[in-house]
């Protein structure tokens, strides 16, 4: 069984509203995540103060639903345990809160953590500045040996909201070696994560809606609902750096080049004279080594048919690196207001996720132009509702890049494929989506990495 993802958010909540709820949202997925540490921070919108107070006021909302939502599942923790972790960073901006004499419980906080006997990664998940981190590195990096700071390095992963104070360049530049997610600098609109709060013309933007998250999110669920506000400037654009962290069979965090609910990176160094510089002040200036940032997808989306098959290809094809975030929004719209309704509702009343079971390995190798099939014959659903299947190509996540398409239906519990002729060993990943019909409506996945060797 996978190991739940453990992750440290640093948050400059109260410099908008979407870092609340985004903080809503996380806190109903703590029974996935491992959460060790909430800790308040400054950037460059809001650089001298901090606000842990609006984040124990978010638990204290979780504690009134936290006995309804262990009726769902056993793993939600209770607010007694979160409590202790909501720490805070210096009440400056960015490097002016780096350095010797700087440390702050939350800079503290980072290194016990990390210190701790648990080899699984640490994520560090940024919503605001990164200058707390900066911190927690600067007194590794002067208190270790070599050996030492090499071993805690190799051990965190970062993924930050853009760039908002000038400590996250810093960090960037003095620690090569750090796994580091980010789109970099602030020109925000074109940034991977803004995928999640896009207008996008040619699709169904409801589930960004207002009026959706008035119905689904915030009236009529608790006081989780009640403490989620309204939009300011755009809907939870902190939230794609947990959304990978989310165990649901399409996310893996330690391969961004997969994709997945946050979004989908590769490694390179970006070309600094493309970027547009934005408005915030921040550093803008070219990175000195490789890091995680915008890739780009192309995606024709499925889209109902009311009759024969129920599946059908749009006339429409999408390309650009937001792509790889926004079209999984509709399932992860709908997985957080499920989860919502569990605030509240019985088991019997709720909606829970398919389960899927595939009748063969998720990694199996065949040869150039072989036929082979699979299959998930076996999946459930713990309500008893019925389900929907569709097997697709992802072919930027493998380095086979030409789309392999599911011969005859890919609605079925089986897709059969035909690999393509190689020259040299690829892989492709195919993903299986099972979606229930109950309301709303939830789904899942598995990823099959095929290894194509040549004849």
């Amino acid at each position: 069984m996978n190991q739940k993802n453990r992750v440290i958010v640093l948050t400059d909540i109260e410099a908008d509203p979407d870092d609340t709820q985004s903080l809503v949202r996380l806190l109903l997925y703590s029974n996935e995540i491992d959460i060790k540490g909430i800790v308040a921070t400054t950037s460059c919108w809001h650089k001298t103060m901090v606000n842990p107070e609006s984040i124990t006021k978010v638990i204290k909302a979780y504690s009134e639903v936290q006995p309804n939502l262990i009726k769902h599942d056993l793993d939600f923790p209770e607010a007694k345990t979160l409590f202790p972790l909501v720490k805070q960073g210096l009440p400056k901006y960015g490097m002016l809160g780096v350095g010797e004499g700087k440390d702050s419980e939350g800079s503290d906080w980072i290194i016990k953590v990390l210190e701790e006997n648990d080899e699984r990664p640490l994520w560090i998940s940024i919503w605001g500045g990164a200058n707390t981190l900066a911190q927690a590195l600067y007194k590794i990096k002067n208190t270790k040996t070599e050996k030492g700071v090499k071993k805690l390095i190799a051990k965190l992963r970062v993924y930050t909201i853009s760039d908002q104070d000038d400590s996250g360049i810093w960090i960037r530049n003095n620690f090569p070696d750090l796994f580091y997610i980010v789109s970099p600098g602030d020109d925000y609109g074109s940034a991977t994560w803004n995928g999640i709060n896009s207008y996008i013309q040619g699709i169904d933007n409801n589930k960004i809606s207002n009026s959706w998250l008035a119905q689904n999110i915030q009236q009529g669920h608790g006081s989780l609902g009640v403490a989620y506000p309204d939009v300011a400037w755009g809907m939870e654009g902190d939230t794609p750096s947990f959304l990978s962290l989310i165990l649901n069979g399409l996310n893996n965090a330690e391969h961004p080049e997969w994709g997945g609910w946050s979004g989908r990176y590769e490694l390179y160094k970006p070309d600094f004279s493309t970027q547009k510089k934005g408005g915030s002040g921040v550093p803008f200036e070219p990175e000195t080594r490789d890091i995680w940032t915008n890739a780009v997808d192309s995606y024709t989306p499925y889209i109902p048919s009311d009759y024969g098959r129920t599946v059908k290809m749009d006339t429409i094809t999408f390309k650009d690196n937001k792509v790889s975030l926004w079209r999984w929004r509709d399932d992860f719209q709908n997985d957080f207001a499920a989860r919502m309704d569990w605030c509240l509702k019985s088991y019997e009343e709720a909606n829970h996720h398919p389960i899927i079971v595939l009748s063969y390995p998720e990694k199996i190798t065949v040869k150039s132009g072989q036929g082979f099939g699979l299959d998930a014959f076996d999946t459930t659903d713990p309500d008893g509702d019925s389900f929907s299947f569709l097997w697709f190509n992802y072919p930027e996540a493998g380095t086979y890049k030409k789309l392999i398409k599911i011969e005859g239906t890919e609605n079925s519990h089986g897709a059969y494929i035909i690999a393509p002729e190689v020259d040299k060993e690829e892989t492709a990943h195919f993903i299986l989506r099972v979606t229930d019909k109950g309301e709303p409506q939830l789904s899942r996945y598995k990823r099959v990495i095929v290894t194509i060797k040549p004849k």
